[in-house]
């Protein structure tokens, strides 16, 4: 059957207390408002596997459609390395009953134990999946040929996975589907994003995903299943689905029908490599920063109730769990007789009854004999319902809404903060406060949504300023710079406002943000409007809450900024940094499934192929001004004389150095300037913005207003026009004609006179070994 050998890769790993914390949107780990630091209901809404302590408490933001949301998590175990295979799925959902609820308790399976009979609608408990989605899992067959190892399920419905044997209820959760993806039957979550270590793998999760692939189900009235949930249980595929009969045997009973569920209708899923993190940390990957993906709000996610999970998969290299052969054949038939995977192969032993005997079996902590001696044996710490193991995390409840007009085709970013009170022991596993992004590069003429929440029921006892248990924030410039700092290169020739190393602000009346008014950086500094008066000194009569709303970014240079409350030198730093460029620029993400990057008002884009990367890597392109680029040229000591005129600005792609995968290339555009679209004498060159020394001219052709280039790396691009003077053409063709001439007056006078070659041939015979034994 279709889901026979499905999801696999979901399940089966490492055994690791691979826990993953999502940080912004903050991530619920199953708080709702605890004031201590461990939950009080790890199964209030979902299933984490997640250690009690992490977590933030409930606090909601909203996001516009087409603006950039940092989705940004730290996960215990590694990804992207060696020591594992390892999968992160990203997905959201949204319903009109979706929300966080008012009480840690899990919401009934028992209508008769909510208000009006109807659990999807009763407020007091916390809600994503709804009553019907929990009702059809836990009475719908589960997948029977998955494999288990040794594990023995008390159940025989999506209630029970290997992970989750004894069919515990985590709010309306399946079970299975939350264990194995691409799951089979219809699921509320959408599909955002796949990061993982192989991705040759990408193009099966992309074209299995609901966002594009429909899936079915056997449709049963919902009375009948209300009121027959003890003993009913749904077929999970058409075979079983079109025989059943209920009651059975009842030629008029109620037969089951197998039902298409129509896909999301969206996108693909963007399926990239999983950036590298190590093992056992819980902290930043290689940036510095703790790993992340920006996600582009689709316009199909606008609603006032939605949530994000992520989910973490680490799977092991003990056997290949893609091998169809790997299935419930291999199940452990008789008690503690252990799985009948043959793992002999693996460690170079005969069959599978010698692995056996040495202990190579996939059981609860086998004994190892490595010695080949029976009395001395080594103990592993395996449990099977662990060993493949998938944690997720989710985001509180959260509204994406409509841009206005003023924002439709421009780039929107999100600037939020993330953490909690407390110190780093504390917190953890969560974190301390910080900007999300801690950097963010932008444009004049791009908008910032300055935006935060937090809670007033941290622990009391938490380390912080202001008042006991309570989280607040703030944003004003930093104190002007009073020694340098690192290399300048990201403010070279820009304005710079505020150091990062100081640790008092600058007085409000001289400092600028953003371009804002002085109201707006009065709103940011005393969380206003949201507070009218009050002691403000360390904001404790503020709110949790705060939002600028989108501002459009006008002012050019690097601006540094901090909370004040929070930034607690040698205990705690809240400090921020925006770069905003006076020219285009984008950054992206681009690996080895390729992707595409597109410069604002379509300047210049950057299309790469499945393949053409070798793997993963950050990319950034921006442009000049011609004007500009060319007076950098003169800067460097150098010139470029070729052609007449600039017929486009200068397009910078970073890094600038090869790039592909051997002799393979990716397509780039550059937008030709309006008076020199149509010209025929067009010449694209490459240089380097490290000397302006070397230039290379490119084949191009012209397609519309886009001058269209393959190439290898990156590098400064620009387009030049070759145009001939005619008076230049002219005494070309004639210079042209006399060397012509001279060349046939020249082949006739040694026609005529041979002795006189002759004797230039002996003379330039004789220099040239004069040379040789010379050298």
């Amino acid at each position: 059957m279709f889901y026979a050998n499905l999801g696999f890769i979901l399940l089966i790993g490492q055994l690791v207390n691979g826990d993953i914390y999502m940080h912004n949107p903050r991530g619920s780990n199953n708080r709702l408002d605890e004031q201590g630091r461990e939950r009080n209901n790890g199964n209030r809404v979902f299933d984490s596997q997640n250690n009690d302590r992490g977590g933030y408490n409930v606090g909601s933001l909203y996001y516009y459609a087409g603006s950039i949301l940092p989705i940004e998590w730290t996960s215990q175990h590694s990804c992207g390395g060696p020591n594992n295979h390892c999968e992160l799925i990203v997905q959201y959902m949204c319903d009109e009953n979706l929300r966080d609820g008012a009480t840690t308790t899990t919401i009934p399976d028992n209508p008769a134990l909510c208000e009006n009979y109807l659990c999807n609608t009763d407020l007091r408990y916390g809600m994503h999946e709804d009553f019907q989605y929990y009702m059809d899992c836990k009475m719908r067959l589960r997948n029977d040929n998955l494999f288990l190892a040794d594990q023995q399920l008390k159940g025989n419905t999506a209630r029970f996975t290997r992970q989750n044997p004894q069919g515990t209820r985590r709010g309306y959760e399946c079970p299975e589907e939350r264990d194995y993806y691409p799951y089979w039957h219809p699921s509320p979550w959408r599909d955002i994003a796949i990061m993982t270590n192989n991705v040759s793998r990408c193009s099966y999760y992309q074209e299995e995903s609901e966002n594009v692939k429909s899936r079915y189900y056997c449709y049963l009235p919902y009375t009948l299943k209300v009121q027959n949930q003890r003993n009913l249980r749904i077929p999970n595929n058409k075979e079983d689905c079109e025989a059943f009969v209920y009651p059975a045997n009842d030629a008029n009973g109620t037969r089951g029908v197998w039902t298409e569920s129509p896909s999301h209708g969206i996108d693909p899923p963007m399926c990239q490599e999983a950036e590298f993190s190590r093992d056992n940390h819980l902290g930043n990957g290689p940036s510095g920063y703790p790993n992340l993906f920006n996600w582009t709000i689709p316009e199909d996610a606008i609603a006032e109730k939605c949530a994000v999970r992520i989910r973490y998969n680490i799977s092991t290299a003990e056997f290949d769990g893609w091998d169809g052969s790997t299935n419930a054949t291999l199940n452990e038939v008789q008690n503690n007789e252990g799985s009948l995977l043959d793992l002999s192969s693996k460690y170079g032993l005969s069959d599978l009854e010698e692995a056996r005997d040495r202990g190579y079996v996939l059981e609860n902590n086998p004994q190892t004999d490595i010695f080949d001696n029976d009395k001395l044996v080594l103990q592993l710490a395996i449990n099977t319902a662990q060993f493949g193991r998938t944690f997720q995390d989710r985001s509180h409840a959260m509204a994406m809404r409509s841009p206005p007009d003023e924002l439709v085709n421009s780039r929107v970013f999100n600037v939020n903060v993330r953490g909690k009170r407390g110190n780093i022991v504390q917190v953890y596993p969560a974190v301390e406060y910080d900007f999300v992004p801690n950097t963010l590069m932008a444009s004049v003429g791009d908008y910032v949504h300055i935006q935060w929440t937090g809670s007033n029921t941290n622990p009391r006892n938490n380390d912080g300023q202001g008042l006991a248990g309570t989280d607040r924030s703030n944003m004003v410039l930093q104190a002007d710079t009073v020694y340098d700092e690192d290399s300048g290169s990201v403010w070279e020739g820009r304005s710079k406002f505020g150091h990062w190393g100081r640790s008092y602000p600058e007085i409000l009346d001289d400092s600028t943000l953003l371009g804002l008014t002085r109201p707006q950086r009065e709103m940011l500094a005393l969380v206003a409007p949201g507070q009218f008066r009050g002691e403000m000194s360390e904001l404790d009569d503020a709110g949790t809450y705060f939002d600028l709303g989108p501002q459009k970014v006008t002012t050019a240079g690097v601006a540094h900024y901090m909370c004040t409350r929070n930034n607690n030198f040698s205990n705690r730093s809240q400090k921020g940094k925006l770069v905003v460029m006076d020219i285009p620029i984008v950054e992206a993400q681009i690996g080895s499934m390729g992707g595409e990057m597109e410069l604002p008002q379509k300047k210049a884009m950057v299309k790469v192929e499945v393949g053409v990367l070798p793997d993963l890597m950050s990319m950034q392109m921006e442009s000049w001004p011609s004007e500009i680029g060319n007076q950098r040229i003169v800067d460097a000591g150098e010139s470029f004389t070729l052609g007449n005129d600039y017929a486009s600005e200068f397009v910078v792609l970073n890094p600038q150095e090869k790039l592909t995968v051997g002799k393979e290339s990716f397509r780039m555009e550059i937008q030709l300037n309006t008076t020199k679209a149509k010209s025929k004498n067009l010449k694209v060159y490459r240089t380097n913005s490290q000397h302006f020394a070397t230039y290379e001219e490119l084949d191009s052709v012209v397609e519309g207003n886009m001058a269209v280039i393959m190439t290898d790396r990156g590098g400064v691009y620009f387009v030049r026009e070759n145009v001939q003077v005619a008076g230049a053409a002219v005494g070309g063709t004639l210079a042209a004609v006399v060397i012509i001439i001279i060349i046939v007056a020249t082949v006739v006078y040694f026609r005529k006179k041979p002795e006189k070659l002759e004797a230039i041939n002996k003379r330039i015979r004789h220099a040239k070994r004069s040379a040789q034994s010379s050298v």
